[in-house]
């Protein structure tokens, strides 16, 4: 490198400095629709969190003892609603939805509002019209486009009622679009769904993959299990894990909590293994032991199998949503493909699926995957981010 081409370098460094330093003098309230787990969402927020070290948290629902330790030192202003006896039915609550981002009130004068939204967030109040950039994970899927989903989760007699309640939240939420200066979606799949259901154009900007993820080996010890890992919820799916693995001699181990814990217990053979919420490391320990990931949900994006892919390990997706953005198939390739899709949500599919993956299994490099991974990391989320935000302010 020569002088000029250094003194160019350091210009841009230099100028980068300056304007990380403008964008964390800023005041900004993030708005995400609620804090009781830490999972995909949240991770999102503690990234942008670090790009704003003087933000506020506003949410509707709060669980201190989960997201405090992640939350040091920040103000969390909550909704009306964060009571004790209400948070435990927080996902129940959804036609008070409104009324709890209505009492989230800003406190003081901010340069900024983000909101980070799968929930009624972009809906807070902002009478001084502040900028509001909106990260999307996805439009409300109860109410647009995966109501029938939720519906069938519930007893019979409470359909009717859900369906009218759910239609009242999605007129309140078609209220509040134009609330948004900037929409940046998580995915190119959300992007659509943005255009689609809101009218409205969106940026994409992938959500960060830790980088700490990158820093252990690929496991190299003898695999024998298949895993599941992530929140037990209908739209999921992993039911379909359930019904399939019934049906083989192979063994399964489930990695998450949610809902539909207990059914899928009440149904599995003695060849899946549930385990609950685990520490990071132990998740990594069991990622890195698993022969592959089985992604059976249709997810906005999905960090899961990024995560997973992050320790060499191959996916076998549902070829629908966020997976056709990280999951690389190159049917010619094998070793310079991140995993295999089948096409249906069902049995048959799936078995196909697995039984094609076995022949392959030697020739996936873990190395591959894991660079593939990487392209995803939280520097680059981070980069990109900045940008968007320079744009609406």
């Amino acid at each position: 490198m020569d002088l000029k081409e250094e003194g160019k370098d350091l210009e841009v460094a230099g100028h980068n400095q300056a304007a990380d330093k403008k964008l964390a003098d800023l005041n900004v309230a993030i708005i995400h629709y609620w804090m009781m787990t830490w999972r995909g969402g949240e991770k999102v927020v503690e990234s942008i969190l670090k790009i704003f070290p003087n933000a506020d948290v506003y949410t509707l629902f709060y669980d201190e003892q989960v997201c405090g330790p992640y939350l040091k030192g920040r103000k969390v202003y909550t909704s009306r609603l964060n009571l004790p006896i209400l948070k435990k039915q927080y996902q129940k609550l959804f036609p008070l939805y409104p009324f709890a981002v209505k009492s989230l009130r800003l406190q003081k004068k901010y340069d900024l509002i983000i909101s980070s939204e799968s929930g009624p967030a972009k809906g807070i109040f902002n009478p001084d019209k502040i900028p509001h950039l909106c990260y999307i994970h996805s439009p409300m899927r109860y109410c647009w486009g995966y109501t029938d989903i939720y519906l069938e989760s519930l007893p019979v007699w409470a359909r009717k009622i859900a369906r009218w309640r759910f239609n009242k939240l999605r007129q309140w939420d078609e209220s509040t679009i134009d609330n948004v200066d900037l929409y940046v979606a998580n995915s190119q799949n959300v992007k659509n769904r943005v255009q689609k259901y809101y009218g409205r154009e969106s940026e994409v900007c992938f959500p960060p993959i830790d980088l700490e993820l990158f820093k252990s080996e690929p496991g190299k010890e003898d695999k024998d299990y298949y895993l599941s890992f992530g929140a037990l919820t209908p739209y999921k799916n992993i039911e379909l894990l359930i019904d399939t693995f019934n049906q083989l001699d192979k063994k399964l181990v489930v990695i998450g909590s949610g809902s539909e814990k207990n059914k899928l217990e009440s149904i599995s053979k003695n060849n899946i293994e549930f385990k609950g919420s685990l520490p990071l490391p132990e998740v990594i320990k069991y990622i890195q032991q698993a022969k592959a990931l089985l992604f059976p949900g249709e997810e906005d994006f999905g960090m899961i199998p990024l995560e997973v892919m992050s320790q060499g390990v191959p996916v076998i997706a549902l070829k629908k949503g966020g997976a056709l953005e990280t999951v690389v198939e190159n049917p010619e390739k094998p070793e310079q493909s991140s995993g295999i899709f089948f096409e249906l949500p069902n049995t048959g599919s799936l078995l196909t699926a697995i039984e094609k993956f076995e022949a392959l299994e030697g020739q996936f490099d873990p190395h591959w995957i894991r660079q593939h991974a990487r392209k995803f990391g939280e520097d680059f989320f981070l980069k990109r981010f900045k940008q968007l935000v320079q744009e609406v302010i």
